[in-house]
């Protein structure tokens, strides 16, 4: 029996739209506010699934107490009050749109669950606003 379990987080980040191979008017005409020299931040919300089988023993696909050490160690305190372009690996050479940050966190996660999972990762950077990797 495969079922999909979910686990909500969030973690609050400053970023710049920008890209560097652009002059500063088509960085302008392209990201809008976003591409603010003094950055600007955002409340994130992230929704993780993971898709698996239940086990006979447990009654679990995954333990959700081990998902939320997982995103709480491996992504919130990774980006949880950072500027993404200046206090993070990740994104020191990648803008940080929320397209790229899903993805981001979807392989960081994606080294720390079994491969017998599915994983799929939502982000919300307004309540209007959201990305999901992969797309269904």
């Amino acid at each position: 029996m495969r079922v999909a379990v979910y686990r909500r987080a969030h973690f609050n980040a400053a970023h710049r739209l920008h890209n560097p191979d652009w002059s500063d008017e088509k960085n302008r005409a392209v990201f809008g506010l976003c591409n603010n020299p003094n950055y600007h931040g955002h409340n994130y919300e992230l929704e993780v699934k993971v898709v698996g089988e239940v086990d006979p023993a447990t009654g679990y696909v995954i333990d959700l107490g081990l998902l939320k050490d997982i995103i709480k160690s491996q992504i919130e305190d990774r980006f949880d009050h950072k500027n993404l372009n200046l206090d993070t690996e990740e994104f020191k050479n990648l803008n940080p749109t929320a397209e790229h940050i899903c993805y981001v966190i979807w392989q960081i996660l994606r080294k720390h669950l079994d491969e017998r999972y599915d994983i799929f990762v939502r982000l919300y950077e307004t309540p209007r606003n959201f990305v999901e990797y992969p797309a269904e």
